[in-house]
């Protein structure tokens, strides 16, 4: 279900669905009431105009929801029926402060998919204590003061999760290096000291539209690696929530597809605890995640599922919130790769959006996903 937001004559905020689910009543200077139906909760709007509302729906607006990410999350919850309404606004009010403000406070929950100082002038603007913050940006990722919203980090995080009111989203490639590390880190395999290198390759989408329209021109490259600086902006996070103490090397590329993602941590077992062959760190991992709705654990050095029985496709798990582990490895030459492959836009993005909302309404988890 959504609900429509926009200007009224008196420059006031008037709501109205684009289902008839829930039905609302608008009351205007003093005004008798339109209609009315399940006045079970009632919030301002702004001005003298007032919206009840079924308290069975949550409210959710997506401040960013032109964009890539903000899209994707707006298509996952507009399957949805029964226990949402989406809060939108007119394109013309999209970038107006007061229109989100409003917006923003008369949400349940509000998921920002927006650059990182937009973010953070709209979590200024949110001063309704019960509103759920979910930033997808970097702006929070690696602050204290906000849950990280990876809920298979740990029991106790999902946990930390469903009661929190400001999530930072996590980033793709993280999602990929933290999922393979966290649980070897903290079983001991992988020294907190050991210094690490990750290499990856993302869809297109990654980039946002600038590069997208870049990619979908006769004038793109098939295949391009950056981050030549070693100074991306993703290496901060994977280095606090893996539990090292060194940041790692990141190399990552670009390729000719739109969604999907690899990424890839080489290990040689000299450099590890204890490892005598790569099943153990197999083993470690289904273990972690064996309660997992999302991730999942191939099978030790498995290649029979391989495209051409050569190739790990990166865009396998397109439009999924499905990561996926897995573990090769040369007991005889004391080397393994960690891979892990998702959906840049999924588990990378507008999945785990979805995710973390799912559980810090209570609701279920898998819901939309």
């Amino acid at each position: 279900m959504r609900m429509l937001l926009s200007r009224c004559a008196n420059n006031n905020i008037s709501a109205s669905s684009t289902t008839t689910t829930t039905k609302k009543v608008l009351r205007g200077g003093g005004g008798k009431a339109l209609s009315s139906s399940k006045r079970s909760s009632k919030r301002s709007l702004g001005g003298n105009f007032i919206v009840f509302a079924s308290t069975k729906k949550k409210r959710i607006f997506i401040d960013g929801e032109a964009g890539t990410t903000g899209l994707q999350v707006r298509d996952r919850l507009e399957k949805r029926s029964g226990d949402i309404e989406l809060i939108q606004l007119p394109d013309s009010l999209r970038k107006d402060a007061k229109a989100r403000e409003e917006a923003l406070n008369e949400a349940d929950c509000a998921i920002l998919c927006l650059p990182d100082a937009a973010a953070v002038e709209a979590v200024a603007l949110v001063t309704n204590p019960n509103t759920v913050i979910i930033d997808a940006s970097t702006a929070y990722r690696t602050n204290d003061e906000w849950t990280y919203g990876f809920p298979e980090l740990s029991k106790e995080q999902r946990e930390k999760v469903k009661t929190a009111k400001r999530i930072s989203n996590p980033g793709c490639y993280p999602t990929g290096f933290i999922g393979l590390t966290k649980p070897l880190v903290e079983n001991g395999f992988i020294p907190k000291g050991l210094r690490t290198t990750v290499n990856a390759v993302s869809g297109y989408t990654g980039g946002g539209k600038q590069l997208i329209a870049i990619y979908e021109s006769p004038e793109a490259e098939p295949y391009g690696a950056y981050g030549f600086n070693l100074n991306h902006k993703h290496i901060p996070e994977m280095r606090k929530y893996a539990g090292l103490e060194h940041e790692p090397i990141f190399q990552p590329a670009v390729g000719s597809f739109a969604q999907g993602m690899l990424v890839s941590v080489p290990l040689f077992y000299d450099n590890m605890a204890n490892v005598k062959s790569g099943k153990q760190l197999q083993e470690c991992l289904k273990e972690w995640y064996k309660d997992s709705a999302f991730v999942s654990v191939r099978e030790y050095n498995q290649t029979d599922d391989l495209e051409r029985g050569a190739f790990l496709r990166a865009d396998g798990l397109r439009d999924t919130n499905k990561l996926e582990l897995s573990v090769f490895a040369n007991d005889e030459k004391g080397t393994c790769l960690l891979v892990a492959r998702l959906d840049n836009l999924g588990k990378g993005a507008s999945g785990a959006a979805v995710q973390n909302l799912n559980l810090s309404l209570g609701l279920d988890e898998t819901v939309g996903l």
